[in-house]
């Protein structure tokens, strides 16, 4: 018992970096040297069917790439397998543990588990610090002046960004107090040992030009250019930090920093209505009546629908783990509305394939293509595949890419006419929505 080392805990989640990392930074500022550590989670690992799933690759080459850096002041990442509370468990017999920091998670399952944690190390009298890092606002921090949170985007965003303007930006040199570290040397394991093997896809950079940003409100809505920042996977994992790319928005681009105000939006929406990622933010649409064909589903998912923008994105998907964002609203709509499949089917793959997965934007994103969710599309409006094409992809450089065979016999007839798709689609919602036709 006396031989164990007394160190305070920074537990690595959705923070994988060493720069700018609120609850690191606060864990060196202590009087213990700090012993980071991360868990990959059984619970969540053990539903993910593909075993190359390039997600656990990210943060396994993010963790990777910390321990290359913390290698320099001889100290190592404890990298831990399985259950948390049976990891923590087994962390709290090998050190003496006298704190431990870590910054916020907001979905639902992460709540619950943090909860079983702080109850744990609490039986021990270890504090558990917890700290805002993944958002510029959270929870309850932009809401109404009755105190209730907001249901459409226009007004939080107004309030979001008067906040962020009187307010400032922190910062948090954590990279500085790395000295800190509790110096260790613990062998990482392989990927294998994790239980998965290396993707054939590839990551994004986590670096942005700076001219991206500035023209991101001329091209961010066609697919055919790179004109998006592809940060998303950053964003989700925490590699890059929330706080300078809000920064570089105000410097550079009001329509870049919109996205980030929306991804908070959304995050707030699961922390204040965690029953959407159930059912509908909207009850009454749970009573709309899904065709759900499963051969038309398999077309979609398969990127066969006969719709070349919307094959497109699916077979963009299905090969990089990546869709561009306007594509993704014209793929979630085709499917909820012309071919009346439950949002939940398509939020499902999505969350499966996409390496940005983030279960609130993702929800929300499917929820406002079906009309279900806050501030949605209304349930009347009906992307039609052939417009989007003329405005988005007039050239057809982004479906040339992914579709190439679009003009030949091989390629399918429309698996629905869209005249008839529409008025099918208005005349289900209707019923479902007890409106008169």
């Amino acid at each position: 018992m006396e031989n164990k080392k007394s160190v305070a805990i920074h537990w690595f989640r959705r923070d994988l970096r060493l720069h700018d990392n609120n609850a690191l930074y606060h864990a060196l500022q202590g009087n213990y040297p700090v012993l980071p550590i991360f868990i990959f989670d059984a619970n969540i690992l053990d539903k993910l069917e593909n075993k190359k799933d390039a997600r656990v690759q990210f943060i396994y080459e993010s963790l990777y790439n910390i321990q290359k850096q913390i290698r320099k002041f001889n100290s190592s990442v404890l990298i831990k397998i399985g259950n948390p509370i049976e990891c923590w468990k087994s962390i709290l017999n090998e050190y003496d543990v006298k704190s431990v920091y870590t910054n916020h998670d907001y979905e639902p399952y992460a709540l619950q588990r943090d909860q079983e944690v702080k109850s744990l190390l609490s039986n021990f009298k270890i504090p558990f610090f917890t700290f805002k890092d993944q958002v510029i606002f959270e929870k309850s921090e932009v809401v109404k002046d009755d105190g209730k949170p907001y249901t459409i985007y226009t007004p939080f965003s107004r309030k979001w960004r008067s906040r962020l303007n009187a307010e400032g930006i922190p910062s948090y040199n954590s990279e500085s107090l790395l000295k800190n570290l509790h110096a260790t040397e613990i062998e990482f394991p392989t990927l294998k040992e994790i239980g998965f093997e290396k993707s054939d896809l590839l990551f994004p950079s986590d670096h942005c030009s700076d001219d991206i940003i500035q023209l991101y409100a001329d091209q961010r809505d066609i697919p055919g250019i790179n004109g998006t920042s592809r940060l998303g996977i950053h964003l989700r994992f925490g590699t890059i930090s929330i706080r300078e790319m809000a920064r570089k928005g105000q410097m550079l681009s009001d329509s870049w920093l919109n996205e980030l105000c929306w991804r908070e939006f959304y995050m707030m929406i699961l922390w204040h209505f965690p029953h959407v990622t159930e059912g509908s933010f909207k009850p009454q649409y749970d009573s709309i009546e899904w065709r759900n064909n499963e051969t038309e589903f398999q077309a979609w998912c398969e990127g066969r629908t006969g719709y070349p923008i919307v094959d497109a994105g699916m077979r963009e998907l299905n090969t990089t783990g990546y869709m561009h964002n306007r594509v993704r609203m014209i793929v979630a709509s085709f499917l909820t509305k012309h071919l009346l499949i439950d949002w939940r089917w398509g939020e499902a793959y999505f969350a499966s394939k996409l390496l940005d997965f983030d279960l609130s934007a993702n929800n929300g994103g499917w929820q406002w293509a079906a009309g279900s969710g806050c501030d949605a599309a209304p349930y009347f409006r009906i992307f039609n595949p052939y417009e989007q094409t003329k405005k988005f992809d007039s050239d057809l450089k982004y479906i040339r890419k992914w579709v190439p065979e679009f003009q030949d016999f091989s390629y399918p007839q429309p698996i629905v006419d869209h005249k008839f798709a529409r008025e099918r689609c208005l005349e289900t919602y209707k019923k479902g929505l007890g409106r008169d036709l």
